[in-house]
């Protein structure tokens, strides 16, 4: 007979534990604080726009496999609880752990005997020892696990389905052997280890991808000075097998969203309070807020002057196939034109402007030909799938100057040129 698993925090990670657990056929009981966010889910409505994740929770409402609450108490039969926090990350890129402090503190009085609470939101090297030492103060029969979320905006139940392995950690024997009968149902290629070390893995990975980023933004403003092409450069270099075909080494605007600069600021301050005598963490986390300098900087040198300029934006979701507008760049990027007396409208496929509490600061549009208008250079600053589809010569007639800044290299650079852009793109000497 299959278990009851709960989930604690509903936003983008916990419904797409939720949605995956209740595919798999187990009685999942969801849980989040926010009432307006219950009332949406109980409806089959997701807080965030995530491909067929709406489509899963609704099978899995109507199939009586999966329901949504605000009360704790309605985790009482689970016998695995994950905490499932997106993490908050403020502007300063640290993390707060108190809504998961918070939750581990209220749920350890409601869960039965021998129950696992398996911690899947982001936690800083140290903190699951300390919540599984707050859970043994209530009942020494519960335990605790850390399984770091693998998922990637845009494809997370695919990611989380069919993991390339699971990362475990666990401090006893009888959690890490509960937490692999589970996770067996996913992948058998489960990776255990201590608490201390899951977290490090997760924070490891991130700033690994961090500054693999950082490394090819550098590297692509060397090509521009030495008539290189980055293009070329990074297809060479990802031939030799010790780098490989899926190398984090797409120049850009740099990363946001807070997950890497999260990890980053976790390993620094680590390297710091231990004088370890360097900081390539932190420096990793400078050269990335410097890099929107040099995005705006190309702006300036191809329209000669900001001020007075109109700017149409494409794309403000930090990547394709999310609605959320929190920590992304583009968002960033939008502001400063903002600043610099641009005339700005921009226009994204899915972003949720609700999150920003208020209206931006700049125009926004409805579609591609409306972002155009008039306008006298645009930046593509999210790779959507549209924007790599679209005929751009059915827009010529709409722009007051032909300037086309494509941050994402992700169109043909022939083919925008034939049609009659200055097209400007990274690392493309």
């Amino acid at each position: 007979m299959k278990k009851n698993i709960g989930v604690i925090g509903l936003w983008h990670l916990g419904c797409v534990i939720a949605a995956s657990w209740s595919k798999l056929n187990y009685r999942v009981y969801g849980v989040d604080f926010d009432a307006s966010r219950i009332t949406r889910l109980q409806q089959g409505i997701p807080p965030i726009y995530e491909p067929m994740l709406e489509t899963e929770i609704k099978r899995g409402i109507s199939s009586n496999k999966l329901s949504f609450s605000t009360e704790l108490e309605t985790l009482r039969s689970c016998d695995y609880v994950f905490l499932a926090y997106d993490t908050p990350v403020g502007d300063n890129d640290t993390s707060d752990t108190s809504i998961l402090e918070n939750s581990v503190i209220r749920v350890r009085n409601i869960l039965k005997n021998g129950s696992i609470l398996i911690i899947s939101s982001q936690s800083p090297v140290g903190f699951c020892t300390h919540l599984r030492e707050e859970l043994a103060k209530i009942n020494k029969t519960l335990d605790l696990a850390y399984s770091p979320e693998n998922l990637r905006l845009g494809a997370a139940l695919e990611c989380y389905m069919t993991p390339g392995r699971i990362i475990l950690g666990a401090n006893s024997v009888q959690a890490e052997k509960k937490c692999r009968q589970l996770f067996q149902e996913i992948t058998d290629n489960i990776i255990s280890m201590n608490l201390e070390s899951a977290e490090l893995v997760k924070h490891g990975i991130n700033s690994f991808l961090a500054t693999s980023i950082v490394f090819a933004n550098s590297l692509s403003d060397i090509c521009e000075s030495h008539s290189a092409k980055i293009d070329d450069v990074i297809k060479g270099m990802r031939s030799d097998p010790r780098i490989g075909e899926k190398a984090y080494l797409t120049p850009g605007i740099g990363f946001s969203g807070g997950t890497l600069g999260r990890d980053l600021m976790i390993l620094s301050r680590r390297e710091h309070a231990h004088r370890m005598g360097s900081n390539l963490f932190g420096y990793v986390l400078d050269l990335n807020k410097k890099r929107i300098n040099e995005i705006i900087s190309k702006i300036k040198t191809a329209l000669g002057e900001i001020e007075g300029a109109r700017i149409g934006i494409l794309g403000l979701t930090y990547k394709p196939g999310t609605s959320t507008l929190r920590r992304s760049l583009p968002m960033e990027i939008a502001g400063r034109l903002v600043q610099e007396r641009a005339m700005v409208s921009a226009y994204d496929p899915k972003a949720d402007y609700e999150e920003l509490g208020a209206a931006p600061a700049f125009q926004v549009v409805k579609n591609i030909r409306e972002t155009a208008k008039d306008s006298d250079l645009l930046v593509l600053l999210t790779e959507w799938e549209e924007f790599k589809q679209f005929d751009w010569s059915s827009i010529k007639k709409e722009m007051r100057r032909l300037i086309f800044f494509d941050t994402k290299n992700c169109l043909d650079e022939d083919q925008m040129k034939k049609i009659g852009f200055h097209y400007i793109s990274l690392g493309r000497g």
